[in-house]
Order: structure tokens, then C-alpha cells, then sequence
């Protein structure tokens, strides 16, 4: 499925009486909305995720996105109805998406099982929604005074997710703007046109934030749910190449002046190799070998920055990041050390993590073995993974 993901984040939360708009307010030290748009990248089947900001919040929310590494996050201008800011964000999605998911950027605690299972039910019916049933006895009240009660057997409370198939998306948006209808969701487009819209069960931690009580909650359900969830994976890199002459030497991505270079398919970089297969290891994924084979020629001498880059990207796709890499490189010559930073900065900025989160380390074997004779360099990697949701905590 190729869907995309709209999240409206136009509104400025006036009932949460705060000095900017509620989804810049943080949530266990990370922004509202952030919570939301994690959830959303974790989701193999959503591609693009649209965040529709105010108009004079723009850069606050692109630095956002950067700063947290939200790597399928496009930001645009949103409107002053929650319509407009849907409307806004439906003008980038392309027209070979095939679905689009809206979700209020006020829901910071949707879980990626959620999201899937709107996607797939949408699949199956080409619209779906999360909402819950109504438990509570409903009354119809006037004036202070109860009117009747409301069968609440076939009442449900709508949440977000809601996914619609992109062209009934259009077409209720084109219907509202000919009859200057203004709906609360995208349920209600529907409805406008005729179109159905299947149900699936949400859940009750899939809360709004709309007032400040609904901070505590929230707080309360994200620490209840670190205490359950240790969300860390520990995983080890080994690499090692020839030297060879009429090669170059790169290492961490660094082209480094000597005599001889490591060879390889790629550009045979061994201390970015054993960072990638660390990370595959922790993720359980198998090695580089596997996601990037030498007889591919696609691989022919592509930097292995690339394939960290892509390594990084599946990590977040199974909802992990590197919180910290520690790596030895094993050379006899040539001295590594005034190439280490230029080393971190490429690795750090390859996995979208700070740089103290790269440790390099070089030693020798004492003239021992393949590399104390210089036929070759190895390397080791020690990674640590921490799960993107605990992340908020």
C-alpha cells in the first residue's frame, strides 16, 4: 500500500490556556506533536507524512523535524479551520497515492498497530476510522435539566485515524467546497457524499489533548507504559578487508592518504561496515551481506555512508534509533586518530544522532596477525538501540 498521512496541527488550543499552540507543548520533554509524527513513521506503509503548521509557526515546526529526525515529515502551511489544514496538506499528497490517513496532531499516544489497522481495514473498504464505544449513560440535556436518555448502544466516540482511499478524499472535499460545508472530520466529508466509513475499535489511551488535565493523563499512560517496556537492543559488527594497492583507503567515510586501499565491492569503508552490521544484528535482521549482496552491481563502489544511511532508515522504520555506537579499528598504519572526527561527524550525521553518540577507538595488534602485517584492517562495533517511543520519556 502506498498511503500518506495528513496531520493537521493549524490550531492554536486556546482552551489550554498556554503561550503558543498546544502541540508545541512538550509531553515527557518531547513536543505533542512530535509523539504523533513518531507513531506515523514507524508505519512501513505510510510514505509521506504532510504536517499541516500555522501559518507563523512554520520554521518552529521544521526545525522540530529536524531536530528529531523525522525523516518522511514535509511541512506546510495550515488553515484556520481543521478543513483547511486537511485541505492544505491533500494539495502535496501525489496522485499515485493510493490512501490517505488524517490524524490530529493533538493525539500524541497512537500506536503504529492503530494506524495499521485503519490502513488495512480502509484496504479492504476504502474508508476507516478509529472510535470507541460510548460507555457512559448519555443524556440529552436543555437548560439544565435532562431531557431523555440516549441509547447509547449504537453510539461510538470518533478518534484518529481516520483513512480514506485519495480520491473519495477528493471528491468530499471538492462536494464541501461547492456547498460551503464545514465538518469536524473526514468521516463527516463522507457523509456529505454518500460514501461509507467502516469502523475499527481504537483505544482509550488514544486521548486529545484539549485541556490541561489531559497532560496528567497523558504523562500517566507514557510512564506506565516505560515501566513495561525496556525498549533496548545490544548488538556487535565485524568487518575486515584487504589492502591492496591502486585502491583508496576510506574509513568512516573518509578518504584517507596511503599506499594501499581495502578492497572491495563497495568502497570496502570496514568501520562503517561493522557500525551497519551492529545495528542489523541488534534489529535481528541479519548482516550487510544480505540487504546489500556484492553481486548486485547497484552496490559497485557506492560510498558505505549510503548503506549506513539506509541501515539508520530501517532501523526507524522497526521503531529504533542509535543511542550510542562504540567502534576499534584494528591498523597497524596508517595513524587514524586526526581522521576521527571527520569519522564521527559522517557516521553521526548517516544515523541522524548527536555526535558524542560515536565512539571511535584505533589500536594495533603489535605487528601480530593479517593486520600487524598490513594485508588488511578490521574492525569492531558495539551498538546500542533504543526504542523511538521510549525516546519521549
Amino acid at each position: 500500500m502506498y498511503a500518506a498521512a495528513i496531520i493537521p496541527a493549524g490550531g492554536i488550543g486556546k482552551r489550554m490556556g498556554l503561550g503558543s499552540p498546544k502541540q508545541f507543548y512538550e509531553l515527557a520533554g518531547v513536543p505533542i506533536l512530535v509523539h504523533a509524527i513518531r507513531a506515523f513513521e514507524q508505519v512501513a506503509d505510510i510514505q509521506l507524512i504532510i504536517v499541516a503548521a500555522p501559518q507563523n509557526h512554520l520554521a518552529d515546526t521544521e526545525q522540530l523535524v529536524e531536530k528529531f529526525h523525522l525523516h518522511k515529515t514535509k511541512v506546510v502551511a495550515g488553515g484556520k479551520l481543521r478543513q483547511d489544514s486537511v485541505r492544505a496538506g491533500l494539495a502535496h499528497v501525489p496522485e499515485e497515492c493510493q490512501f490517505v490517513a488524517v490524524h490530529d496532531g493533538a493525539r500524541p499516544l497512537v500506536s503504529p498497530e492503530l494506524i495499521s489497522a485503519c490502513l488495512d481495514h480502509a484496504g479492504l473498504h476504502g474508508a476507516a476510522m478509529a472510535a470507541i464505544p460510548v460507555k457512559d449513560t448519555i443524556k440529552e440535556v436543555a437548560d439544565n435539566v435532562v431531557l431523555r436518555t440516549v441509547d447509547r448502544n449504537a453510539l461510538w466516540q470518533a478518534q484518529t485515524p481516520q483513512v480514506v482511499r485519495t480520491d473519495i478524499m477528493r471528491k468530499a472535499f471538492a462536494a464541501a467546497d461547492e456547498q460551503s460545508f464545514i465538518g469536524t472530520d473526514e468521516a463527516s466529508f463522507l457523509e456529505l457524499i454518500g460514501e461509507k466509513m467502516t469502523v475499527v475499535e481504537g483505544s482509550e489511551q488514544n486521548i486529545k489533548i484539549t485541556r490541561p488535565d489531559d497532560l496528567l493523563i497523558a504523562e500517566s499512560i507514557l510512564m506506565q507504559k516505560k515501566e513495561k517496556n525496556t525498549g533496548m537492543r545490544v548488538g556487535h559488527g565485524y568487518d575486515a578487508h584487504r589492502l591492496v594497492e591502486g585502491r583508496s583507503l576510506v574509513l568512516g567515510g573518509v578518504e584517507i592518504p596511503h599506499t594501499t586501499g581495502l578492497l572491495g565491492h563497495s568502497d570496502a569503508d570496514v568501520l562503517t561496515h561493522a557500525l551497519c552490521d551492529a545495528i542489523l544484528g541488534a534489529l535481528g535482521s541479519g548482516d550487510i551481506g544480505k540487504h546489500f549482496p556484492d553481486s548486485d552491481p547497484a552496490y559497485k563502489g557506492i560510498s558505505s555512508l549510503k548503506l549506513l544511511e539506509n541501515v539508520a532508515d530501517l532501523a526507524g522504520d522497526k521503531g529504533y534509533v542509535l543511542s550510542n555506537a562504540d567502534i576499534t579499528v584494528i591498523a597497524q598504519q596508517p595513524k587514524l586518530a586526526p581522521h576521527f572526527p571527520a569519522m564521527q561527524e559522517n557516521l553521526a550525521v548517516a544515523c541522524r544522532v548527536e555526535l558524542d553518540c560515536i565512539n571511535l577507538k584505533g589500536t594495533t595488534t603489535e605487528k601480530m596477525g593479517f593486520t600487524g602485517r598490513q594485508e588488511g584492517i578490521a574492525a569492531h562495533a558495539v551498538v546500542l538501540l533504543q526504542e523511538i517511543y521510549l525516546l519521549s520519556l
